[in-house]
């Protein structure tokens, strides 16, 4: 009986921290939709990638010896904490504001950007045909768009 005390307290009590991380997360990243979520997940090939394109090519454009660099991996996911501050930040200006574009317009900005650093690391290492770099190009055009058609809907 005890022990299926503790089990329910312990299973409450991670429940609840976890709404709570959410609840704070949600209320500094704003909504989790599929403009963040595409976001780390571009972040996380990003990532991948360029570790995989220097540690197994040596094709990384970070280092003069295009080798794996632990300083130039950290300074690589400084810069990826300092895109989510920058979302987080754009989030907290449309809070006061009462506007719902800036976060919007920021997440667009850094997942075309994070769209063309894959395309390089793909292209570093070999993997990028023309045809698939053709079409990433297209989905940043597309992202821009959107981008500038979002800014210009709101702002009228």
């Amino acid at each position: 009986m005890c022990d299926d005390m503790g089990g329910r307290i312990a299973r409450a009590v991670t429940v609840s921290l976890s709404g709570l991380a959410g609840g704070i997360i949600a209320g500094f990243f704003g909504a989790w939709d599929n403009g963040i979520i595409a976001l780390i997940v571009f972040m996380g090939v990003d990532t991948v990638m360029g570790m995989l394109s220097a540690a197994l090519f040596a094709k990384s454009d970070k280092t003069p010896s295009g080798k794996l660099s632990s300083s130039a991996a950290f300074k690589g996911i400084v810069r990826k904490v300092c895109i989510l501050l920058l979302v987080a930040s754009a989030n907290q200006a449309d809070r006061i504001l009462g506007t719902a574009y800036l976060r919007n317009a920021v997440v667009f900005a850094f997942c075309a950007s994070e769209l063309i650093s894959i395309c390089e690391n793909a292209s570093a290492m070999g993997i990028m045909p023309r045809s698939v770099q053709r079409i990433f190009a297209g989905m940043i055009d597309l992202i821009s768009e959107k981008e500038e058609d979002d800014g210009s809907q709101k702002g009228s």
